[in-house]
């Protein structure tokens, strides 16, 4: 499974395109599989701020990381943006409690209340 922003000319057909996309119009990430939506992340955003308030996977694609995925992609936007980021989503919540090289994006004075 490769993350990318498109398919590659000649990509074996065995192999899944993972694609992670932002729509600011739906104020969502989205991800699919082969161009068929597998899951997505509700945020709002905010001066200097992006708040993860939602996220769902479709159980067909479950157990194949790209919650994780999604997680990541999302956080490293909001990290070369220069955004803050609030964890209200319980899955974005606890992914970056296991995940603490993404705790320095959650407000220093708001971690507590994550349990970071």
């Amino acid at each position: 499974m490769t993350e990318q922003q498109s398919t590659p000319a000649g990509e074996t057909p065995n192999e899944q395109v993972v694609e992670i996309r932002d729509r600011p119009a739906a104020r969502r990430y989205e991800v699919t599989v082969d161009g068929v939506p597998a899951g997505f992340a509700d945020y709002e955003r905010g001066e200097g701020r992006i708040t993860f308030t939602h996220s769902e996977m479709d159980d067909a694609f479950a157990g194949r990381g790209l919650a994780g995925l999604l997680a990541r992609k999302s956080l490293d936007d909001a990290r070369a943006a220069g955004e803050s980021v609030v964890p209200m989503c319980p899955f974005y919540r606890s992914w970056i409690q296991r995940h603490s090289d993404y705790t320095d994006l959650v407000p220093e004075d708001r971690r507590a209340e994550f349990g970071l």
